[in-house]
């Protein structure tokens, strides 16, 4: 299986008062993840409407166990555990420069199509794309 791994800065606009990185900042930085990832499986955001359908995300789930300050340089990884047609379920971790980990999360995605916003499921071609990053959790 593969990863989806990048490193990120901090700066200040996304501190809070508090000093540490705001916990929607960790929303947006799994927006990249999704881009990075689409890149990856050849389906860059810019291009994927032209095959007829867009990845919404219906589900966000973060667990924050230590701040980030700015400064830091955090890295997160990416890869899917589920992948269902017409869904996928993203797996995060977040480090910081120590490889501790801060945070993590996961989201669930839909495809849907761009004419009638229902559930599209993916070919077998456009699943396969994605399957080099695909870990199911084990029971």
């Amino acid at each position: 299986m593969q990863t989806i791994l990048f490193d990120l800065d901090v700066y200040p606009y996304q501190t809070d008062f508090m000093g540490h990185v705001n916990n929607t900042v960790y929303i947006q930085w799994m927006e990249v993840g999704r881009v990075k990832l689409l890149e990856a499986v050849a389906m860059p955001t810019h291009e994927i409407a032209q095959r007829g359908f867009a990845p919404v995300l219906v589900q966000t789930h973060i667990n924050y166990k230590s701040p980030l300050y700015l400064g830091d340089r955090p890295q997160v990884e990416l890869w899917l555990s589920e992948l269902r047609g017409a869904s996928a379920v993203m797996q995060f971790r977040f480090h910081n420069d120590q490889q501790v980990l801060v945070a993590e999360g996961q989201q669930t995605g839909l495809f849907v199509n761009t004419q009638t916003m229902r559930p599209k499921r993916l070919t077998a071609e456009e699943e396969a794309l994605f399957t080099a990053y695909l870990e199911p959790i084990s029971d």
